[in-house]
């Protein structure tokens, strides 16, 4: 059974219609990644799998649960966490207490602090704890928030283009912390252009255009279709 199960699912903004007729199914334990163009409807998408946006049309199911009407807060109670594509981190509150924030939600006393530990040296932040989080490069901007999302438990975690902005060497180990948490069992959904990094990381590869899926499968079977190659990769580009 999926955990995420996307049916028939449009989302129309006045006469465009931004995602059309999507039907998607993800599995457990799945690190799936949406590509394709600017435009192509990879952000709406999210944004309608979180509960940011209702569909006008089809259902969203989790764990066989019909989330479709649900707000976001429901959805996280549920075991969705999103890290957005720019870093909303507290800049002004050190590292440790941005933490703090959302480790809040799901513990306290002895719990919090080795939770908190435990994240400071999963992101490689341990020796920043006491830094304010805006003095942090940006991507460990980047790993902080992606630590305050995992701090809520998840069981799928959705990141909109994770490794914009970062050096090569930090995409990788973005990558790795990536395959890391899906080999503790997590769930992940990842937009990203990137395609070193998708590369990196993806076990499956959604191809979205104009709203809809263009193709789906595993990414050496998608950069393969030479629709795809025209209408994201470019003609010249090999991945």
């Amino acid at each position: 059974m999926p955990l995420i199960d996307i049916k028939d699912v449009s989302r129309r903004f006045g006469g465009l219609a931004a995602v059309s007729h999507v039907n998607l199914s993800i599995d457990q334990g799945e690190i799936h990644c949406l590509i394709g163009p600017n435009g192509a409807g990879k952000s709406t998408l999210f944004k309608l799998i979180i509960g940011v946006y209702e569909p006008s049309a089809g259902t969203i199911l989790f764990d066989n649960a019909d989330i479709t009407r649900e707000r976001p807060y429901a959805r996280v109670q549920r075991g969705m966490s999103i890290k957005m594509q720019a870093p909303s981190v507290f800049k002004e509150l050190p590292v440790w207490q941005n933490l703090d924030i959302a480790l809040q939600q799901q513990r306290s006393g002895d719990d919090l602090v080795m939770e908190r530990q435990r994240l400071l040296e999963l992101l490689d932040l341990a020796v920043h704890d006491d830094k304010l989080a805006g003095a942090l490069a940006h991507g460990q901007q980047q790993w902080l928030e992606i630590g305050m999302a995992l701090a809520l438990r998840p069981r799928l975690l959705l990141l909109d283009e994770p490794t914009a902005g970062m050096s090569p060497e930090e995409t990788h180990r973005t990558g790795e912390l990536i395959k890391s948490l899906n080999r503790d069992g997590m769930t992940v959904i990842v937009v990203e252009h990137d395609m070193a990094f998708i590369r990196q990381i993806a076990q499956r590869v959604t191809v979205l255009h104009l709203g809809q899926i263009f193709a789906d499968g595993t990414l050496e079977q998608v950069v393969s279709d030479p629709r795809v190659e025209e209408i994201y990769l470019g003609k010249a580009h090999h991945v």
